[in-house]
Parts: structure tokens; C-alpha cells; sequence
């Protein structure tokens, strides 16, 4: 959004004090430069998939704000000799840069490389400061103000933010704790009834075999008895995969790294698709993993299984609204930089808007009551912790594909 105003209102400021209301000084120069820096954020979203821009665009984000902004403005004010449109004009960059930048060192730290830079450009060109030294005495406490008043109501909003979400972080918590307990028993219950419940079945069939008077039930809820309890404890296991998360990211932003070890993603691709509790064959059949490459990464194989549930349980809950699409998994291997695990899904893909959103805690694009928020931050925490990272490229109506990055370990670099 800053460079479209930045590349529409450029060149409609130029014509408007050059030809409407003319100003002492303008700069078609200044202002196509302006445009130009400003070009590449409107492909932010593209640039950000390429790891050399990825790595570069905060520090680019950072200089364009301060030559669009503080450096701009004050340079065309002093060059007007801060006649009213253009002190005006300062203002409002001033608190342009506040909304922008919620940190407030950093929003005072680029005003102030901005105008200092702003300065040495009108004295290099042969301006004298001296003259404009009054107007300045009155002007400079009133930016100040701007933007120190700016920045505290900034960090009001930030704090708040930062209160709620450890108001719902602490709630979280204490769910997850409770609900652990119920949990847990119902798994003994399910386990301690796989141990007993074959011999019950073999007396029934055994009593009805003998004619003895036994309460006549259905076939099919017979045959559906011997896999309920399969699924009672997958379900509770996987539960527990869920409240793990939760304590995780209600506890805690990092990782106990004390138990990793090097592991094959191979394998932990393996563990997850027989683990996860599939709701049919069909679901199961959805699902392609390409075994053909192979990596090892230094990590944990449990959080990565977990990783990859959260991945699949998102994919398929997509699918299936959608009522079509697949999901394929693959892994490539990258001599001297870093291996990579691609997860992609031919679903619906998440709107643009989302998109940049998906890795925060607590937030989720499912309807309410579908989605905790947790999934993807717990991904992203577990693979920060691995050294790697965790990427999402998508496109609506086509596909998502997670990227999760590694860093080579031993006879794999």
C-alpha cells in the first residue's frame, strides 16, 4: 500500500504544484527516483520467495521509508524554505512515518538519519542553514512532539495487543492443563479395553454359537466394536498431539533443544502418514509421498511429526470442503545450501490476504470453532528451532505448498 501512494502521488504532486499551484522549488527528478525506489514492494509478495531478496528487503523497507519520508520532505521543505504547504507537508510525512513504524527508537532513529541526511544534501548544494535557523527553533520541537506523541499512543496499542494475547496465551495454558488429565484416562480406558474386549468377543461368539440366551446385536455394530476402540485411542493420541502444542505455545516461544538428534525426513514423512489418523481410505488415498530423495536434518523426529500433521490436518480439512485436489510430498536435496521438504495441496489456496498472516499464534483462517491458531506458529517454532525455516507460496483456486527449509548436517552438506 505505501508504494502504490508512493507511485500514484509522486507524479500527481508533481503536476499539481508545478501547473495548479506553483512552488518555489520542485523536483521531477527527486520525485521519479522517488517512484522507481518504490517499484520493487509492489512485488513484494514475489521478491519474498527468492531467498536473496528475502534476506534483503527489511534493510530495503528501511531506506525507502527514510528517503520517501523524512528525507524527502524535509530537503523540499528546506529548498522552499518551509513555506506553510510544505511545513504542513512535513507534518504529515512526520506522522505518516508513526503509522507506518510502530517501534518508537526506530521511528526516531530514521527521522533522524532522514533529516540529518536531508541537511548535508541542501548544504552540499550550496544552502545555507543559517537562514532558515528561526523557522527551524519553531518547527523542530513541533515535529518532535508529532512524533514522540505519535510513537506513545503506538506502543499503547502495541502493549494492549501484547496484554490480550497473553490473556488468551495464559487461557490456553491452563485448558491444555486440564484438559490432559480427562485425556489421559481415556486413553488407559481405551488401552485397558483392547486387552479385555477380545475375550469378551470370543465369549459372545462362543455363547451365541451354543445357543445360549444372549441379547441379539446388530452385525454391523458387532463388526464396527472391533475398530472403535482403534480409533478411540488414535483420536485421544492425537489430542494429545494437539494439547502438546498448545502447552508449547501458551509456555514458551523456543524449543528444548537438549534432545535432538540427526534424523531421516524420510522417515519421519513415513511415521506421519501412518500415524496420522486418516478418517477413510479414501482420505489416506489423497495423499502422495515421493520417497525417491532422501535427507538428514539435525532435530527433533517427533516435533517433525508433528510438524507434518498439522500440515496434513489443515490440507485435508481443504480438500474436503473443496471436494477435490490431492496433496503430494517430496523432498529435494541441495549440495552446499539447504534441503528442502515441499508439501503442496491442490485445494482452494489461501486469499492473498491471509497469507501473510498465517504463521502468527492464535490466528486462524477457518471458520470458528475449526481452527486453534496453533498449527503453523508450532511449525514455524519447531523448524526455527531445526536452523531451518518454514515458507508458504499460494495461489487461490490452484494450490499451497509449505517449503520447510534445512540446514545440511554431516555426509549430506
Amino acid at each position: 500500500m505505501f508504494a502504490i501512494v508512493a507511485v500514484v502521488c509522486h507524479p500527481l504532486f508533481y503536476v499539481y504544484w508545478t501547473e495548479f499551484q506553483p512552488q518555489g522549488f520542485e523536483s521531477v527528478w527527486l520525485r521519479a527516483f522517488s517512484v522507481i525506489v518504490a517499484l520493487p514492494m509492489l512485488f513484494e509478495r514475489y521478491l519474498f520467495r527468492a531467498d536473496e531478496w528475502r534476506r534483503g528487503i527489511t534493510v530495503y523497507w528501511f531506506l525507502i521509508l527514510i528517503y520517501q519520508l523524512p528525507f524527502f520532505f524535509v530537503f523540499m521543505a528546506l529548498m522552499n524554505h518551509f513555506v506553510t504547504v510544505w511545513a504542513l507537508s512535513t507534518m504529515a510525512a512526520s506522522l505518516f512515518l508513526v503509522l507506518l513504524v510502530f517501534d518508537w527508537l526506530m521511528i526516531m532513529l530514521m527521522a533522524l538519519i532522514g533529516t540529518a541526511a536531508a541537511c548535508l544534501a541542501y548544504v552540499a548544494i550550496g544552502g545555507d542553514m543559517g537562514e532558515q535557523s528561526d523557522t527551524l527553533a519553531q518547527l523542530v520541537p513541533t515535529y518532535l512532539f508529532a512524533l514522540l506523541g505519535g510513537s506513545v499512543f503506538n506502543y499503547k496499542t502495541e502493549l494492549v495487543a501484547r496484554e490480550k494475547l497473553a490473556a488468551i496465551t495464559s487461557a490456553v495454558g491452563t485448558m491444555a492443563h486440564e484438559l490432559r488429565t480427562p485425556m489421559l484416562g481415556i486413553r488407559s480406558g481405551a488401552r485397558g479395553l483392547q486387552n479385555y474386549l477380545p475375550a469378551i468377543f470370543e465369549g459372545f461368539d462362543m455363547a451365541r454359537a451354543h445357543g445360549l440366551p444372549v441379547k441379539r446385536i446388530r452385525t454391523a455394530h458387532y463388526r464396527e466394536m472391533h475398530s472403535v476402540l482403534d480409533r478411540i485411542h488414535t483420536e485421544a493420541e492425537y489430542t494429545n498431539v494437539i494439547l502438546d502444542m498448545l502447552l508449547v505455545n501458551s509456555s514458551r516461544t523456543t524449543i528444548d533443544e537438549t534432545s535432538f538428534e540427526v534424523s531421516s525426513v524420510g522417515a519421519c514423512v513415513q511415521t506421519a502418514l501412518e500415524r496420522y489418523p486418516f478418517h477413510s481410505v479414501r482420505e489416506r488415498e489423497l495423499v502422495h509421498w515421493d520417497a525417491s530423495a532422501d535427507f538428514r536434518f539435525y532435530g527433533s523426529p517427533l516435533l517433525m511429526v508433528h510438524v507434518l500433521f498439522n500440515l496434513l490436518k489443515n490440507a485435508l480439512y481443504f480438500l474436503a470442503r473443496a471436494d477435490a485436489g490431492d496433496i503430494r510430498i517430496w523432498a529435494e536435496r541441495e549440495p552446499g545450501g539447504a534441503h528442502r521438504l515441499y508439501f503442496r495441496d491442490t485445494g482452494p489456496g489461501i486469499h492473498p490476504d491471509v497469507l501473510p498472516r498465517i504463521f502468527e499464534r492464535f490466528y486462524s483462517a477457518m471458520p470458528n470453532g475449526q481452527g486453534t491458531g496453533i498449527g503453523l506458529a508450532f511449525a514455524r517454532m519447531v523448524m526455527t528451532s531445526f536452523g531451518g525455516d518454514i515458507r508458504c507460496h499460494s495461489v487461490v483456486g490452484r494450490y499451497t505448498e509449505f517449503v520447510m527449509l534445512f540446514p545440511a548436517v554431516g555426509r549430506d552438506e
